[in-house]
């Protein structure tokens, strides 16, 4: 019996990626959008439901990998909103209640992150494991963590992405983030490095001193996880990851930070098996949310 088909909305800041999909390599429907202002992205996406669901058998749930910060307690009476998002116009935007709405369908509700670690642990990177941690690096920089087998939040969910670092000592860069300035959001992402270096991240070349400086925040963001939860592996996906150096850069300085302090079996060697690119690449936040959904359809 062939899995269910899911809805699925990977929901960024600079594009919004909607699917019908039942898990990798089958992927029926898929269109990328634009986050433009909410109320024209929205109805693009529920026009594109729409269509889809007419060419097709009707899904059961809608799941969504949203950006954030979200509101994902389900006794909040703002349950299913983008809350105090730097996205200009999105602060305090309902992203579920229009979807209900316009499609009648149940809403499972996630950061994009924590959606794309639950995709990796389902199919990809992180099969067979139960203690994992996901960064995303991109517009943003979004975390999750999962300890046994489950996502781990607290009142909120993870701001990892917002977590305070060491400036690299050649780095004079005032920082991007409108609340923190110099967070890994603020120095790492891919904005940050836009307006540090006036190009975007891809097109920097491969050997330029950027790079280096990229890597040991990325680093100290991988080291400090490691001393909170120390998880079997930690992946780094997004579109800054795109540079096929970086990922050896930021081995190198993570080794560097952690100067032979843990000893776990994890980080021995050249750290080529334990900081890791998601294995389904691109497709980690739709596989994640069809995972999410036919979780939520499994319990029902």
């Amino acid at each position: 019996m062939s899995n269910p088909i899911v809805a699925t909305l990977e929901s960024g800041g600079t594009k919004m990626v909607a699917a019908l999909a039942r898990g990798p390599g089958e992927i029926l429907f898929r269109e990328s959008i634009p986050t433009t202002s909410p109320d024209e992205t929205i109805a693009r996406l529920i026009h594109f439901y729409q269509n889809a669901f007419s060419q097709t058998v009707q899904p059961e749930v809608l799941a969504i990998g949203t950006f954030g910060p979200a509101e994902l307690d389900l006794q909040s009476p703002q349950y299913g909103f983008i809350t105090s998002t730097p996205k200009p116009y999105w602060s305090q935007t309902d992203l579920v209640g229009p979807f209900k709405k316009a499609l009648g369908l149940p809403v499972v509700f996630e950061t994009d992150v924590a959606a794309a670690l639950v995709g990796e642990a389902k199919w990809g990177a992180a099969r067979g494991m139960e203690h994992v941690a996901y960064f995303t690096v991109g517009t943003g920089i979004g975390g999750s963590l999962m300890m046994g087998g489950r996502l781990i939040h607290g009142v909120g969910h993870s701001e990892m992405g917002h977590m305070r670092l060491a400036r690299h000592p050649d780095d004079h860069f005032e920082g991007a983030c409108p609340f923190h300035r110099d967070c890994l959001e603020g120095l790492a992402s891919g904005t940050a490095m836009k307006k540090r270096w006036n190009v975007p991240a891809q097109e920097l070349p491969a050997d330029h001193p950027g790079w280096r400086i990229e890597a040991h925040y990325l680093a100290q963001a991988c080291c400090n996880v490691l001393m909170v939860a120390p998880p079997e592996r930690i992946i780094l996906g997004g579109g800054v990851n795109h540079q096929p150096a970086l990922l050896a850069l930021v081995r190198d300085e993570l080794r560097k930070l952690l100067n032979g302090y843990l000893n776990y079996d994890q980080l021995s060697g050249q750290l080529e098996s334990y900081l890791v690119s998601p294995e389904l690449g691109d497709d980690a936040g739709i596989l994640g949310c069809v995972a999410l959904g036919q979780q939520y359809l499994s319990l029902s």
